[in-house]
């Protein structure tokens, strides 16, 4: 999974976005966009994040996420979750305090690639640097 966000190519979506500059939500898409990034702002309630389309979901998406990236309630992200491995999605991404046990034994059992212990900010900064 790291190898996919290494290549500034692939498209990251990030379930949480917001246009609360408080929120990790947006504090993490302006980090990946500034980083070159590729990101698809994923919210219900919002229109335009950051300047971005956003989308209600990843399938209203035209172009299928490399990685899928949560800064949502773990009880939200499972049930998102099981929609996205459900319909033949790969690669999930659980910012701290967005993972839980329930979710990573979940994806463990599908044999899911997914990261739950480490920030999608902090690990592309220390990429950059390399």
């Amino acid at each position: 999974m790291l190898e996919l966000l290494k290549n500034k190519k692939n498209l990251i979506a990030l379930i949480g976005a917001t246009n609360d500059k408080n929120k990790y939500g947006n504090k993490i898409l302006l980090d990946l966009i500034s980083k070159g990034h590729k990101v698809l702002p994923i919210n219900p309630k919002e229109e335009e994040i950051a300047g971005l389309q956003a989308y209600k979901n990843v399938f209203e998406t035209s172009e299928k996420p490399s990685i899928i990236n949560f800064v949502v309630p773990p009880e939200v992200g499972l049930k998102i979750t099981k929609d996205l491995v459900e319909n033949g999605y790969d690669n999930f991404w659980y910012q701290p305090g967005a993972e839980s046990q329930e979710i990573s034994s979940y994806l463990k059992s599908k044999n899911k690639n997914f990261i739950d212990d480490k920030c999608i900010m902090v690990v592309a900064r220390l990429q950059d640097n390399y």
